[in-house]
């Protein structure tokens, strides 16, 4: 007899920066929660992404990837962020770059607990590889390092093998009653959502150092029936950074707003008005308190 009880479980997704699992979340719940950029250092916060089908629901937690060398205050509230979403958690999906794994995974893996909680290993950006024979030599290498209860290569982007990967993860959740509504993809606010959508927009379009300093607050979000306005500020640490981020005669400000606006549109289903001011808070990178009153609270 089939059984009806319903199955709930957390899934964390780990792993250093850059891996791609912004992506591989979006994949998994089918749906745009998490903004992504082939920069490295997008993701933050942790995030919730929420998938409930039949009687399973599985809470993905997306995290900042991990990365050492870097002291700033804000790369060590990130690293926080990423090591304390391994506790508590019924899964971890270890994520890494296929045929690249490198200290900081050696690292990182060594900080995930060896007991109850299920690990997997997701080895991601398959579609990269010309050869597949040489996996085999590189699944073994990792595999002495862990007992990892089961092995997937995928390909987020393309979405290769994000079936087999649920279907594991399905089988190991624990039963309990669902958390959330059957309905709900994301624990965050639009308010939230509209300051990364905004950032995301921001990342694409300036150089490589900007975006490890520019943060993105929403000033104002004012609903209405026909029309959402909503005011936000761009926040960087320098002047020059200020005019990269505005650009010639206002041109690249007014992309970012634009490109914003027309994913805000479709998340809200609503006509936006955005309106977005550039300003500098010198060196709030580093400065805990700026940090804190941006969102980035160390708790």
């Amino acid at each position: 007899m089939k059984n009806k009880k319903e199955r709930t479980g957390m899934v964390s997704l780990i792993g250093k920066t850059n891996v791609g699992k912004s992506t591989l979340l979006n994949q998994l719940i089918e749906q745009k929660v998490s903004i992504t950029s082939r920069k490295p250092q997008t993701t933050r916060q942790r995030l919730l992404g929420i998938k409930t089908k039949e009687r399973n629901q599985i809470i993905y937690v997306d995290t900042p990837g991990f990365h050492q060398g870097h002291q700033r205050a804000l790369n060590k509230f990130m690293n926080k962020v990423a090591l304390s979403s391994i506790e508590g958690v019924d899964i971890v999906l270890f994520v890494v770059d296929a045929l690249n794994f490198s200290e900081p995974d050696r690292h990182l893996l060594k900080q995930v607990p060896n007991r109850n909680n299920e690990v997997i290993l997701v080895i991601n950006k398959i579609d990269k590889i010309a050869k597949k024979e040489k996996l085999i030599p590189f699944v073994d290498e990792i595999s002495k390092l862990f007992p990892f209860s089961e092995v997937i290569p995928i390909s987020a982007l393309k979405g290769k093998n994000i079936d087999i990967l649920e279907k594991e993860i399905s089988a190991r959740l624990p039963i309990g009653n669902h958390l959330y509504p059957k309905d709900q993809i994301a624990d965050t606010s639009e308010r939230f959502l509209t300051s990364e959508i905004i950032r995301e927009k921001c990342i694409t379009r300036v150089g490589d150092e900007v975006p490890y300093r520019l943060t993105v607050i929403i000033d104002s979000f004012k609903e209405e029936e026909t029309l959402t306005t909503i005011d936000g500020t761009i926040y960087v640490e320098k002047k020059s950074q200020k005019g990269i981020v505005i650009g010639e005669k206002g041109k690249r400000l007014k992309s970012i707003g634009t490109a914003a606006r027309k994913d805000l549109e479709k998340m809200l289903d609503n006509k936006v008005m955005l309106r977005l001011w550039v300003k500098v808070k010198k060196d709030w990178t580093n400065d805990q308190g700026a940090m804190n009153s941006m969102g980035y609270k160390i708790v």
